[in-house]
């Protein structure tokens, strides 16, 4: 029987290496289609009946399918890596030795970036052929950088300062212009304005460092940071101006509707035409990117960085194992000294057909070995659930996988995983083609409070149709929906709740509720329009109520107090907030024990 044949589905197809070659070579406009990936779910046959260029060579359509379904199973292929040492790259007599000028500051400061310049072997690749990294020491604390090549003959160790206090460094290279150089210098204490990164606190929640609450406001701005400067600069200008504090965003450009033009520069050596060296990493590209992270940094925006996803007709996503690994130890050692970062291994991982559980579970390890900070690190799916209970994952970042109910499964995955439930793709807002990309601004909303009732943090995006397919989901721009001022009047909300986020309660069986029990709640209607609620409350305890409307943003504090049970007339409307908050006796002043 054959493995393959007219009624299999495209995606299937495409999961094998051989087929996809045999498509590959056969139809190349099919694998570069940027709708490709909206054809998986129809069958082999369908597609290769409908493709443009074989509608009038039948027999090319039936020498294809046949080869197609001649194949056997491919065999799994064997991506792990043999590590080896390197070997010394240098002898005594290189001219780079007489004169190791390193650069570095006498003074840093706790949570900013702190680097060291050195000058070394520019000949064969430096990118494989050298291995350099820093033992960082303070007191009894020991944090081992590992460096990169920056183009140039230059070579930098970055270290996000995590203490305060004097600092010693001693560098180890298998290139002796670069290896036993010391130096030392002094971190003071942080900018009032720095917090430091981003931490998973309470379970379900996160802080800042130095203890600050961080209630994520995320969207998606995929390919932003392809689009050329006026774009990008738009693009900042917006987020600026919004609510949004986290950006989804990929390192890769991106291959799919609405993206469909070339970036202005690659991250790597190479062309699209001639085809690109996927082990010479283009400095010029990163220090772009870098450029736009510190600008979000500026902006208070974390930046949720994509490192792998499967729109691509580059060959980015389809790199063997070696390349992947050097990629994942390169971008790590140049960005983990950037305070917003976040490591999204994938966008879409189960899309990523060649790739395996056991790459992912190594590249994680990469990260983690060249990330002495340790930043926050996820990975998203598509319609394959990721085992969110591995210890690397510090918070899921989840995609719907059903249609309708995406936020009300907040409650099963907090309660699957204990961690942080981030639903960064819920469906976008907007008017295309797609079912994910095509929801009001109402039922963004209504996600987003649902989610957050729940306990987790539901992300915003935006797919509006418009000129140059500036979709701000894919290129970023402006925005031109309803639901990011309401997103920001829920993340007001949130914060002037007494922990500063929101921990659901038990007690109803038609609304979720959040807060602190008999202290302060905050129960979401949804699509519910009541004209009034009742309660049962301890007696004794006195409630302000406040009526909130979501969707028009407004507060009503009702004029009297409630206790015990009672009753509340409501507007009739969907999208519709209760508060309790309970009142409280301060003590009188001149009356406390200094010794209580």
């Amino acid at each position: 029987m054959a493995h393959f044949n007219a009624a299999t589905l495209l995606a299937d197809v495409i999961r094998d290496p051989a087929a996809f070659q045999i498509i590959a070579n056969h139809i190349p406009e099919l694998t570069a289609n940027p709708i490709l990936h909206t054809l998986y779910h129809y069958e082999l046959g369908l597609i290769l009946g409908t493709e443009e260029s074989l509608r009038d060579n039948p027999a090319k359509r039936d020498e294809i399918l046949a080869m197609i379904e001649a194949l056997q199973p491919s065999p799994s292929v064997d991506r792990t890596i043999a590590r080896k040492p390197l070997a010394a790259i240098e002898d005594s007599g290189s001219p780079v030795l007489a004169g190791r000028h390193p650069e570095y500051a006498a003074e840093g400061r706790k949570w900013e970036k702190y680097e060291v310049r050195l000058h070394g072997p520019s000949h064969g690749n430096p990118f494989t052929d050298v291995e350099l990294s820093a033992e960082f020491t303070s007191d009894n604390q020991t944090l081992t950088v590992s460096g990169f090549y920056d183009g140039d003959s230059t070579y930098r160790i970055r270290l996000l300062v995590p203490a305060e206090g004097e600092w010693t460094f001693t560098t180890r290279s298998n290139a002796k212009s670069l290896d036993a150089i010391s130096g030392s210098f002094t971190a003071a204490a942080p900018l009032p304005e720095s917090r430091g990164l981003v931490r998973v606190a309470d379970t379900f929640h996160f802080a800042y460092d130095d203890g600050t609450p961080y209630l994520p406001v995320g969207t998606t701005s995929y390919a932003w940071t392809h689009q050329g400067s006026e774009l990008e600069e738009q693009t900042l200008l917006t987020l600026a101006s919004g609510p949004f504090n986290k950006v989804r965003m990929c390192v890769f450009p991106k291959s799919y509707m609405f993206n469909e033009n070339e970036p202005e520069i690659y991250p790597y050596e190479g062309s699209f035409q001639d085809g690109f060296d996927y082990f010479r990493p283009n400095p010029l590209f990163y220090h772009r990117l870098e450029g736009r992270i510190e600008q979000l940094e500026e902006l208070g925006v974390e930046a949720d960085l994509i490192l792998f996803h499967a729109y691509d007709r580059w060959g980015f996503s389809r790199m063997n194992a070696t390349a992947d690994d050097l990629y994942v130890k390169y971008i790590t050692a140049r960005l983990a000294s950037h305070r917003n970062i976040w490591w999204s291994l994938a966008n879409e991982f189960d899309l990523l057909f060649e790739k395996t559980v056991e790459d992912w579970e190594r590249f994680a390890v990469l990260v983690q070995e060249n990330d002495p900070n340790n930043h926050l690190i996820s990975i998203h799916n598509c319609r394959e659930m990721y085992d969110h209970s591995r210890p690397w994952i510090t918070h899921c970042s989840i995609q719907r996988i059903d249609a309708y109910l995406t936020a009300e499964m907040t409650t099963t995955w907090r309660q699957e995983w204990h961690k942080p439930v981030v639903i960064d793709e819920c469906a976008y807002e907007g008017n295309i083609d797609q079912g994910w990309g095509n929801i009001t601004g109402e039922e963004m909303t209504r996600r987003c409070w649902e989610g957050a009732v729940r306990g987790g943090y539901v992300g915003h995006g935006e797919t509006y149709i418009a000129p140059n397919d500036i979709l701000w989901w894919a290129k970023g721009g402006r925005l031109h929906g309803t639901s990011p001022d309401r997103i920001g009047f829920l993340k007001r909300v949130m914060e002037e709740s007494p922990k500063k986020h929101l921990e659901p309660l038990k007690g109803y069986g038609d609304a979720p509720s959040a807060g602190i029990k008999d202290q302060y709640e905050l129960i979401y209607l949804g699509f519910n329009q009541p004209r009034y609620r009742r309660f049962v409350k301890p007696s004794g305890v006195q409630f302000e109520i406040d009526i909130v409307d979501t969707w028009n943003m407004t507060i009503e504090t009702l004029p009297e107090t409630y206790e015990g049970r009672f009753s509340i007339d409501l507007p009739g409307r969907q999208y519709m907030a209760i508060r309790l908050r309970a009142i409280t006796e301060e003590p009188a002043s001149g009356n406390v024990d200094p010794q209580a």
